[in-house]
């Protein structure tokens, strides 16, 4: 049996890139700051012995709207972000292609749902699927220590143990959690007075919003102004089913890939060059340990 599988949230990684202490970097007046920098942490994660890469695929979102603002206008979108990265999202593709990775661009669905998808269908066919993301929202994909998430930035790999530790839910309450206390980086906002420990309390005990009694007294003790809470749930229950299904990810999205197809056994010669020579970084050529002619 294959012994990991990579799954990497590109999305993520050009954002930490952009916003990263890492100089400027433009070509014909282009800013390509963050797919250099996207690159060089490819780089470093294809050739970390401690990861031992085979198997990989990186999803984008590009565009950033996607089905979700169909259900929810205010849902995020392309609007706000700087155009001088909304600009670097097909080069950074083309970079991770470059790197001889198989790349998920996501148009209608979103890059977290192909990041799901591929570790609901492969997730029994290999030792570990490692999902490279601290979002919170693919706390929904982690099962036992079968399917982790693995956040490098802070040298962390969370497992249902560590989530649970984390958050006081199981996987399958992420979706109502944040449901209850809404996520400003997807756009929806939760209901008013619910925070983190409140959740966490009731989705602990309860599971899902449905099996939350409309009565307070059942509630677990110790809830502050648990009767205002309940009668804000009994009167946004609607809201707070939408915004449910808002960050519930989706599993079926149609990948053609199986799982041979994300073999990765070194970085290709001739398109990394060429890339190289695109960019004008000749010194990342030098990088790569693992060459696959």
């Amino acid at each position: 049996m294959i012994s990991r599988l990579h799954l990497i949230d590109g999305t993520y990684e050009l954002y930490r890139a952009h916003y990263s202490q890492r100089p400027g970097y433009e070509v014909g007046g282009r800013d390509l700051k963050a797919t250099i920098g996207l690159a060089s942490s490819l780089l470093a994660l294809l050739h970390e012995g401690a990861e031992a890469v085979t198997h990989v695929a990186i999803a984008f979102d590009n565009p950033i709207r996607s089905i979700r603002n169909d259900w929810y206008e205010p849902y995020k979108s392309d609007e706000g972000v700087p155009p001088e990265l909304r600009a670097q999202f097909d080069p950074a593709e083309d970079a991770a292609r470059a790197l001889g990775l198989v790349v998920w661009p996501m148009d209608r669905y979103e890059a977290d749902d192909a990041l799901a998808t591929a570790a609901a269908r492969f997730g029994e066919q290999v030792q570990q699927v490692r999902i490279l993301t601290p979002d919170k929202d693919l706390g929904q994909a982690v099962r036992g220590r079968r399917v982790v998430l693995v956040d490098r930035m802070r040298q962390r790999v969370i497992d249902e143990e560590e989530l649970f530790r984390r958050k006081g839910v199981r996987p399958a309450s992420i979706p109502d959690w944040l449901a209850l206390v809404g996520d400003t980086a997807d756009g929806f906002p939760g209901l008013a007075g619910f925070g983190e420990k409140t959740a966490s309390a009731l989705l602990g005990r309860f599971g899902h919003l449905e099996q939350i009694p409309a009565d307070p007294r059942l509630w677990p003790p110790g809830i502050r102004g648990a009767d205002r809470l309940a009668r804000t749930l009994t009167e946004e229950r609607d809201a707070a089913l939408l915004y449910r299904k808002l960050a519930t990810l989706i599993e079926d999205v149609p990948l053609a890939e199986k799982l041979e197809d994300l073999a990765w056994s070194g970085v290709p010669v001739e398109p990394f060059a060429r890339w190289c020579e695109r960019v004008k970084k000749g010194d990342l050529r030098q990088r790569p340990l693992r060459w696959k002619a």
